[in-house]
């Protein structure tokens, strides 16, 4: 449906009719008016020749502020009837898709009712509103004060299958004290109609991109305690390595504190420790002590979560 497209006519008679008598009003109060102007000329006339009274002027010049109030008071009257005839037929205030029916042809409608008679939702473009941790606000603000266009993937309730990419529009202007979130709303393009109204989706907000930095997989970063390590394999050895991670994308962590090309292990932690000999799989003998996965080095989008 476009915007202007027709969507409900109401019965309109009764309020034509009252917008009929409106305008029979103001014809008729606007001649009173021409009237008592034209008789305000000829006092003027008579008074400069000093044959009537200032007093007969003065009275006749009060009667014309008169007439023209009233005849406003008339000009008030049809503008609000003719607005009453244009609500009975309903247009549509926007582009978009229209629902169900919800009144039939011969219903009765009041304008003090609460029926609703049609409900038209916007989807191209159409917006989504999702939370944005408030631990996490400081560099989504920061990219925003640079004017930057932050992107925006909107994923299936899994959050397993993209369905489409937008951009960040806005921020809510206050903390949810509840949660500790902050609403945020993306526009989404939507040229396939893939997101609906009210349709519950998984967003992912790139903020930053981080360029040159060592990744390795999310489920080989140990802790203990406030400090995170990773075991290096080196020469079949297994050594405790301190690491400082950052972002998380995708199962992978960005890591400071090893080397792109250095191999961690990524199992049997329990049996690891520091200075134990391990068999690297494809690699020949020893003792079983873990299988191993080399630290990557690449681009990794940080996200808000």
């Amino acid at each position: 449906m476009s915007k202007g497209d027709p969507l409900i006519d109401i019965d309109s008679r009764t309020y034509r009719a009252t917008l009929l008598q409106a305008q029979g009003s103001l014809e008729r109060d606007e001649n009173l008016l021409a009237q008592a102007e034209m008789d305000l000329e000829r006092y003027r006339a008579a008074l400069a020749r000093n044959a009537i009274a200032k007093q007969i002027v003065d009275d006749e010049e009060k009667l014309v502020l008169q007439d023209q109030g009233t005849v406003k008071n008339d000009q008030g009257a049809v503008q609000f009837d003719q607005v009453q005839v244009d609500y009975c037929h309903i247009t549509a205030p926007i582009a978009g898709r229209v629902g169900l029916r919800l009144v039939d042809p011969g219903n009765v409608v009041q304008s003090s009712g609460t029926a609703t008679l049609a409900v038209i939702t916007q989807l191209t473009p159409i917006t989504v509103i999702f939370t944005i941790p408030e631990d996490s606000l400081g560099p989504v603000e920061a990219q925003l004060h640079k004017k930057a266009n932050l992107t925006v993937d909107a994923f299936d309730r899994t959050a397993q299958m993209k369905i489409d990419s937008g951009k960040l529009l806005t921020l809510d202007n206050q903390i949810d004290t509840t949660t500790g979130t902050v609403k945020a709303r993306a526009v989404f393009d939507n040229k396939n109609d893939a997101l609906f109204p009210n349709q519950f989706v998984n967003t992912r907000l790139l903020v930053n991109t981080l360029q040159g930095v060592t990744l390795v997989p999310a489920s080989a970063i140990q802790q203990n305690g406030q400090a995170s390590f990773v075991y290096v394999i080196q020469n079949n050895v297994a050594h405790m390595r301190g690491i400082k991670p950052g972002v998380t994308d995708g199962g992978l962590t960005q890591v400071d504190g090893i080397n792109a090309g250095d191999v961690v292990a990524n199992s049997s932690f329990d049996k690891l420790q520091e200075n134990v000999a391990v068999v690297v799989p494809g690699q020949a003998q020893a003792p079983k002590k873990g299988s191993t996965k080399p630290a990557t080095s690449g681009a990794n989008g940080g996200s808000a979560p």
